[in-house]
Parts: structure tokens; C-alpha cells; sequence
């Protein structure tokens, strides 16, 4: 395979005997069994794709609106890792998580607090909307979005 020369965002350098340069992703460095590149907490990464394929219904609904830039042209990112934690939604050209609570939030205060102020620490901001506002107040919840955003 050759030898890594370099990893830069998740990609790295390697070079052939031709001397050939190639790019490719850490993952897939077929490497000895003593070294192995991992980006991700295995367990966290298993639990990102569980929350992608069992999206509630609020999210399902919102993130039709925020996929594919959908919505002025953001970018948003679903079920994204940031230090640990998992948001719901992220742009993070604007810095803001969208968050959507269930019923059992009403029970974790202290925790949901801890966790924005920690992605606050990170230069995030966050917005917040239960379930039900997502559902039924759709048009409300992208332009709050939208604001927070610096849109129109």
C-alpha cells in the first residue's frame, strides 16, 4: 500500500514505490494489526446512526425542510458529534444547534443545561423547540431559524 506521508481532515497521504501520491480516507488505511486509525468513539458513532434512522417524527418533518439547503441556502448536518455530545441539527457556518425536546426533557434539566453550556463554551449557539412546535408550527420554528441565522 505504501506509506502514510501526512493526514490532513480526515484524509491522508500515501505514497506507492512508483512515488505515486494518492488521497484517500482514514478508514480505509489497510494498515499492520499494531496500528489503526479511528476518528470516532465506536460506541458514539453506532448511537449517531441509530438516532439517523429512528428520527422522531419533529424531526423528521424538520429536517425536510433543513436538508439540502433547503432553507436560505444553509447548511445544516443531522445527528452531528460535538465533544461527545450529539445534536439534533447543526450549521456550522452560523454556529447554532437546533435542538428538539421530547416529554422526557421536562426530567433532565440539569443535564440539557450542562450540555449547552458546554457547546456554548464551544462557541455554539443553541435554540431550542419542543416536539409539538415542530409539528405544528413549522413556519414559526424555520423562521426563528432563520433569524438566528442573520437571514431575513
Amino acid at each position: 500500500m505504501g506509506v502514510v506521508l501526512g493526514i490532513f481532515r480526515n484524509r491522508f497521504l500515501y505514497g506507492q514505490d512508483s512515488g505515486v501520491l494518492r488521497i484517500g480516507r482514514l478508514k480505509k488505511i489497510k494498515a499492520n494489526s499494531a496500528m489503526r486509525y479511528s476518528t470516532r468513539n465506536t460506541a458514539l458513532k453506532q448511537n449517531v446512526r441509530n438516532l439517523k434512522q429512528n428520527m422522531t417524527l419533529a424531526e423528521q418533518k424538520l429536517w425536510h425542510h433543513l436538508r439540502g439547503k433547503r432553507l436560505n441556502g444553509i447548511k445544516f448536518r443531522r445527528q452531528q458529534t460535538i465533544g461527545g455530545y450529539i445534536v439534533d441539527f447543526v450549521s456550522m457556518e452560523h454556529r447554532l444547534i437546533i435542538e428538539l425536546d421530547g416529554g422526557q426533557h421536562s426530567e433532565q434539566i440539569e443535564y440539557d443545561e450542562r450540555r449547552t453550556a458546554f457547546l456554548n463554551a464551544q462557541g455554539y449557539r443553541v435554540l431550542r423547540f419542543w416536539n409539538n412546535e415542530a409539528l405544528q408550527q413549522t413556519e414559526a420554528v424555520l423562521e426563528k431559524i432563520i433569524e438566528m441565522c442573520g437571514g431575513k
